[in-house]
Order: C-alpha cells, then structure tokens, then sequence
C-alpha cells in the first residue's frame, strides 16, 4: 500500500506522527512524510522520505498578521510571547482555519497526483491535509497529536475554507472531518464531550519520538532526584525559565534544563553545578532518567510524561496547556500554576509536593499502565485496510 503521511511544519506535529509513519513503513508499506522543509532533515533521520508541503505554525501566523509588513513594523523579529494573547488568538483563528488548509491543500493535492496515495493519514491539525484527499478522492484518517479541541471561530473559518475550496460537500462535520480518527490520547486526559461524539477512534498509545543523543554523563548518573524543566520551542524565554530554576535551588535535586534555540543557556545567568542547561536536549532520553517533569503542558511532552510514568507540573502559556494542565491535575498525576501563580516559591512548593507524596507519583504510575496496555503503531497499521475499503 502507498501511504502519504502529512503533519504541519512544527516539532509538536511531527514528531507525534513519525511513530505511526514508521510502524507503516516497517510492515513494508511504501511511505512518503509531507511536511515543511525545514523539517525534512528530521523525517529522513527517522528513516522516511520528506515531501515539500505546506508552512511552519510561525510563518503561518506571521502571514495572518500581514506578512513582511508585519515583520517590517516590530523589527523583522517576532517572538509568540511578544504578541498580546487575544492577538495570538485572533491570528490563530486565521492561520489554522484558513492560511494553513490553504497552503497544505494546495501542495498536497499536487502531491497526491504525482504519488498516487492509497491512503492519507493527517495529524489532527492539519485539516488541509483532508482537503487534499476529498479533492482527489483518496481515503483519509486523521491521528491526534493530544486531546481534541473546540475552537468554534476556528471551525468557522475552516468550513468557509474548504467551501472557497470547492471540498465541503466532500467533508463530515464532526472533529475528524468524517474520517476515521487515531486517537493516542488516553481516555482519562481526552475531551468527555468528543469520546461521546460519536467520531470513529481507533485507540492507539502515545509513543515518544525525538531524535536521538547521549546526555551528559552527570546528568545520567547522580542519586538524587533529576527535575527535567522544558517550555517546548515556542514559548519559552529566559525570565521564565530562571523562575523555575529559582525555585529549585532549595531542593535537594538536579536539573536539566532544555532552553530550546530561543534561549541561549548564557542567558540564564550563573548556574550552580547541579543544573544543567542545554539548548537541545533528546526528550525520550531525558525521561528515561527524571523524576518530575516540569513544562508549558504542550501535547507532546504532556502525553510522552503521562506514557513515562512521570509527575508533572505543569506551567500552561499557550491555548494546548490550559486544556492540559486542568486534565492532568484532576488525574492525581500532576500539578500547575497558571499566571500570576508562577513564582520560585511556589514552583518550590509544588515540586516538592511532586517528590514526596506517593498519591502523586502512584496516579503516574496507574495512567502510563492504562497507556501501555493501548494498542501501539504497529496494531493500527495492521487496520489500514480498513480505512481504504
């Protein structure tokens, strides 16, 4: 079978589906990974082969907000957290329901003519991805990359998309666009209102993908508890990270801190041995060695924590935390401090309560059982059959 994989141009949508990608090419199906460019070095070291498609979340967002012009009035460089939230969320409505579809549509539909795709496989938030498959009537299923999401303006502005498109009538009005839907978030952290929709899931776990790397041999090797502290690639910034580092310096613990490209580790100020500061750091490795987890509550790190066993604080500054971190919470599984609640002496507070009560640490324990007991990758790519018939 040929199968076109397809995920926007950022780590958060890519890495989530290079599992499935791989599991598909391993039972010997033909696979090709349409994403931005940018991201292509990434798919090739996981073994596949990148097709050019659509644009990163950045440029996406920076074209709603006017493009160059945008740029040419604040500087020529624009960081998510310089921009007001209620802007960001404004732009958001018109980079995901209309720049985004647009873009993949476009590329993807000359993409499928040239690959003669038996199936497509989306992330879930590259709906454009669908568009091309309805445009050119090839079978679609969507995968999730975290729990599913309700944004009526952004549904508005989709549906007026694929109608500019030509592709509504082809489309189902549920989250997956009437196709089949991969789902690797666990029930206890997904949306109640969308398990009762009534969409087709197929259950699949969270499985970790990063690329590969050593860490250093002190971070691997001490006995006391290792926090692992990382705001992702988007929001992250020097002044919230030291707050956090802040706040772990009075615990007995070690730190290993993944300042992402954004923020140079000289940034943080002087830092006393026992924290480490890297500006890329491979995730799954990292895991393997924590003990808490402290992060913005992006779909990725939240489920990869939850599939590791881990306790997690969680520090929400984007829309995908703040549907997170109440979800994590109520598990028993996690902790969070939102706003103005994000100070050294409560992050102190928190992280301790992390290591030290069990009530925390046993609820991590049960999810991630619950998650290992889920099909994986290769299970659902034994079912592709079934999304072409």
């Amino acid at each position: 079978m040929k199968v076109l994989f397809a995920s926007l141009g950022n780590y958060g949508h890519v890495f989530p589906l290079i599992p499935l990608a791989q599991a598909a090419h391993e039972a010997g199906h033909e696979v090709w990974f349409a994403t931005h460019a940018q991201f292509h070095p990434t798919v090739e070291k996981a073994g596949l082969r990148p097709v050019a498609a659509g644009l990163t979340v950045p440029e996406a967002f920076i074209e709603a907000a006017g493009g160059q012009a945008f740029l040419d009035a604040n500087g020529g460089d624009v960081k998510a957290s310089d921009i007001p939230p209620e802007v960001l969320a404004t732009l958001a409505v018109k980079a995901f329901g209309s720049v985004l579809p647009r873009r993949v549509h476009a590329d993807l539909t000359a993409a499928i003519d040239t690959l003669a795709p038996d199936l497509v496989v989306y992330e879930s938030l590259n709906p454009g991805a669908a568009f091309a498959a309805a445009a050119t009537g090839v079978p679609a299923v969507a995968q999730s990359i975290g729990p599913a999401t309700h944004n009526p303006q952004i549904v508005a502005e989709l549906f007026a998309t694929a109608a500019d498109l030509g592709v509504a009538g082809k489309l189902g009005h549920d989250a997956a666009l009437g196709n089949p839907y991969i789902d690797i978030c666990p029930p206890a952290v997904q949306n109640p209102d969308f398990l009762a929709s009534g969409v087709h899931i197929i259950p699949q776990r969270p499985t970790p993908y990063g690329e590969p790397g050593e860490l250093p041999a002190h971070v691997t090797q001490g006995t006391n508890p290792l926090v692992y502290l990382s705001f992702g690639t988007v929001v992250t910034s020097a002044q919230r990270l030291r707050t956090v580092i802040d706040g772990l310096l009075p615990l007995d613990v070690r730190v290993l801190v993944a300042t992402s490209s954004l923020v140079d580790p000289a940034d943080l100020g002087d830092l006393p041995d026992h924290v480490t500061a890297l500006p890329w750091v491979p995730q799954a490795e990292a895991l393997r060695h924590a003990d808490v987890v402290i992060h913005h509550g992006g779909h990725g790190t939240t489920l990869t924590t939850l599939a590791a066993g881990l306790p997690q604080l969680i520090l929400p500054a984007e829309g995908d935390g703040f549907g997170n971190a109440p979800a994590v919470r109520a598990t028993g599984a996690g902790l969070t401090l939102v706003g103005d609640e994000v100070t050294s002496e409560a992050v102190t507070d928190r992280v301790r309560a992390l290591l030290t009560d069990p009530a925390h640490q046993d609820a991590a324990r049960a999810l991630a059982q619950d998650i290992a007991a889920l099909p994986g990758p290769a299970d659902t790519v034994a079912r592709f059959a079934e999304f072409t018939g």
